[in-house]
Formats: C-alpha cells, structure tokens, sequence
C-alpha cells in the first residue's frame, strides 16, 4: 500500500512512514500529524514503493521499520545511500537498540529508536534528526564509542555476527529470542521454508553444527546484548 498527501500545511515538516503494521503506522501518522509541524506525506509498506514514494513526495525526513514484506529496511537505507538520495532517516523498529543501533548508523541512517518508547521521545527522535543530530541512547552512544576505540574485542566479533547479512541477523536475533520458525515466517512475512534457509546460512557462516548450536550461539548473543 502506498499513498501520497498532496496538500501540505504551510511550512511543515513532511514525514514518510515505511511500515508494514497497518495499525501501528496509523496510530504513528495519528501522533505525528498532532504536532503542529509535522505532516505525514506518504505511507509504504515495502521498499519498492518507498522508493519511488519518497521521489515523489520528497519527503524532509524517512521513519522507517527493519523489518517490512519481502526484505529489511536496512536495505532501504543502504539503497537510499548508494544512489546518492540525501533524506535523513530514523529507525522505528520492535529490536532491541544494542542489536541494531550501531548497524543502521553504518548503513547511512540518523537515528535509532524503539517502538516502545513514549511518544514524546519519538517526537525528540524525529526533531533531533531533523535538526541534524544523530539519535540514540546515551548507553548505546558509549558502547559504540567503546567499539571504536576497542579493536577486536566487541560483542559482535566475538560471536562473528558481522559475518551476517541484515536479513540474517533479524533471524538470528529472533532464533535468539525464542521465537519459532513459524513464528518467524509470520513476524518477517516470509514463508517457513526461506527461514528454513536464512537459519541453514546463519549455520555455515558461524561455523556451526546443527540447528540446536544455532538456537544456543542465538540465544547467548541476544542475552549478552542485553546486558552490555
């Protein structure tokens, strides 16, 4: 689904909405149309049409989801990246923010925040990223510093997550979650026999046995994430 609101309010900021849960990106349209200098211009659920939507309604800044129908916003961020389309974009995602923070900011984007914060720090996420600053936790802004300034002893290499592709890695955190392959399927959109394959990937790129040393890395990676 894709839409565009052709008739903005003078001097507003336009938000594009990249978001797959229909009621999630209404209530987030309903909170951010509240504020009397935002207005939501376009919505999409997949990055093919985020693409083409945000050509043409030119939005000031891009919320977008990780996860979306058939592949991951962090492709979207990348793509925008590479052909040189210079619009700010803010994560809004269900992951945990020292699974993901630090990726998204290496892919291009300026922001990283959950769907559990109160809405008025989406609102400061939102502003803070259009006033040109990067937006994450404080905790997470010191871990990343202490991953720049620490080389070859990070939470990620340990575990040799960076060996994974983003699609990958959202499996590999929800296998570490507890969540099932069907789950999975129905959380991401895809159907259990291409999970199937992501987990068989994540198994050869770590190195691992069988499908019980995935659940178990899985699973000692998502709950260090946690407590770092």
């Amino acid at each position: 689904m894709a839409t565009s609101t052709e008739n903005k309010k003078p001097q507003q900021t336009r938000v594009m909405l990249v978001e797959d849960h229909p009621l999630f990106r209404e209530r987030l349209a309903l909170l951010i149309n509240k504020d009397l200098g935002m207005q939501v211009c376009g919505e999409a659920d997949n990055i093919q049409q985020a693409k083409k939507l945000i050509q043409s309604a030119r939005p000031d800044i891009v919320i977008v989801d990780i996860s979306l129908r058939g592949s991951s916003g962090l492709e979207l961020i990348k793509d925008l990246k590479a052909q040189g389309i210079n619009v700010p974009v803010l994560v809004l995602s269900m992951h945990d923010e020292n699974l993901y923070a630090e990726r998204v900011l290496r892919a291009g984007a300026r922001g990283y925040i959950t769907k559990n914060e109160a809405s008025s720090e989406v609102i400061a996420a939102i502003k803070a990223v259009l006033a040109g600053e990067v937006f994450v936790s404080k905790q997470m802004t010191a871990k990343i510093i202490s991953n720049i300034s620490t080389t070859g002893s990070n939470r990620a290499g340990a575990f040799g997550v960076e060996l994974l592709a983003d699609r990958e890695l959202e499996v590999f955190q929800l296998i570490g979650s507890g969540r099932t392959l069907k789950e999975i399927a129905e959380l991401l959109h895809l159907g259990e026999s291409t999970v199937d394959t992501y987990r068989s990937r994540i198994k050869v790129k770590l190195g691992l046995r069988n499908a019980a040393e995935v659940y178990l890395r899985a699973g000692q990676w998502v709950e260090e994430a946690r407590l770092s």
